[in-house]
């Protein structure tokens, strides 16, 4: 027999086998194992050396030889691929460990001394400042759903059908315009809630998040936070309206800020106006002709939300007698009362998670 047929016999590729598989299993790495596959499998390895040697034999020993190798392939195959499966598993969970991160250590500035810490975002931090505020004049805080039915966030609310702010163009639809279903464009829904789930008097404000088909930009995003509020109780006035708006306006601004009321109209209230803030930059003096003001373009003022009295329609629907009972109602944007406090000027730095930003309103505000 020729050293060439010696290649395909049986113990020449009994052992091939042998020596592959115990070389595949002391394997420690990917590296390591694929110099392996490439002694064992590749175009040089011992069984494929032996698969050339198959067409020089004649009749039942090429047939044999063939079965032999193909058995002896498939098995150095399937430990190569099981063993390749372990390694990965093995390297990813070495990774894991290596990068672990306790979230909850708190670490050192490799610069400084000092300790590098969260903060809380500023944005809840008014937001519970405001809801003190409230708290303090013996309101409550009331919450509702951010997927809100249509009826709740439109309807109820005295917001005829053919009403722009109902279109797509203004309002995301939960699944199509026939859902019924709205993210709510406000948290005016929850004083209907609030109404319906109590009795006068009713003393509520709702902060929470709102949806708007906006582009995100300097001053828009499309997720954005209000903060509402709703009295109803007999006797109620816009002057009534007027003393807690400046409280709050104060509290917010300083004891110096002024406001205004400014003729406006909402289908929910009625009469509505819209609450101003005299321009903290120019003072409201705007008539120098060396002087621009970008903040209030020179208006003087600057508008920060809107108000109004309840619309009887709105009583009405909540089973409220608007014969005996009013109310007041009035919603300003949490984002723009702290731009207003801080002189933020970009919308992005409020929604992205930048420590630098969000560090310097450390834990309170």
């Amino acid at each position: 027999m020729s050293q060439d047929s010696n290649l395909v016999s049986a113990e020449s590729i009994n052992l091939a086998v042998s020596s592959a598989l115990s070389e595949i299993d002391k394997a420690n790495d990917l590296d390591e194992l694929k110099l392996i596959k490439l002694n064992h499998a590749g175009d040089r390895s011992p069984i494929a050396l032996a698969n050339r040697e198959i067409g020089s034999l004649q009749g039942e020993a090429k047939s044999e030889a063939g079965k032999r190798i193909g058995q002896a392939r498939s098995v150095v195959k399937e430990a190569l691929d099981n063993r390749m499966v372990e390694l990965q598993n093995n390297r990813e969970d070495s990774i894991l460990v290596a990068e672990k991160v306790d979230v909850t250590q708190v670490l050192a500035n490799a610069k400084s001394s000092s300790l590098v810490v969260g903060a809380r975002h500023p944005l809840t931090t008014i937001a519970e400042h405001i809801a003190d505020v409230f708290i303090a004049m013996g309101y409550e805080i009331a919450e509702g759903p951010e997927a809100e039915a249509e009826w709740f966030n439109f309807d109820s609310l005295n917001i005829s059908e053919d009403h722009p702010s109902r279109s797509s163009s203004d309002t995301f639809y939960v699944e199509s315009l026939d859902s019924g279903v709205v993210m709510r464009t406000q948290t005016s829904p929850v004083q209907m809630r609030a109404m319906l789930e109590r009795k006068p008097p009713i003393y509520v404000i709702a902060p929470g998040k709102v949806f708007r088909t906006d582009e995100l930009d300097a001053t828009h995003t499309p997720v954005f936070h209000q903060v509402e509020g709703l009295a109803v109780d007999k006797n109620l006035t816009m002057a009534d309206l007027k003393g807690t708006l400046d409280h709050l306006a104060k509290t917010m601004f300083g004891e110096e800020i002024e406001t205004r009321f400014r003729p406006s109209y909402f289908p929910f209230t009625e009469p509505s106006a819209e609450l101003d803030l005299k321009c903290f930059v120019c003072k409201g003096v705007n008539k120098k002709e060396d002087f621009d003001c970008k903040t209030c373009r020179n208006e003087g003022w600057i508008e920060w939300g809107g108000c109004g009295m309840v619309n009887p329609n709105v009583l009405e629907t909540a089973g409220i007698d608007s014969t005996r009972y009013s109310g007041f109602a009035f919603g300003m944007g949490l984002e723009r009362t702290l731009m207003f406090r801080y002189g933020i000027t970009d919308m992005h730095d409020l929604v992205e998670a930048d420590i630098r930003f969000t560090s310097n309103f450390g834990l309170g505000i």
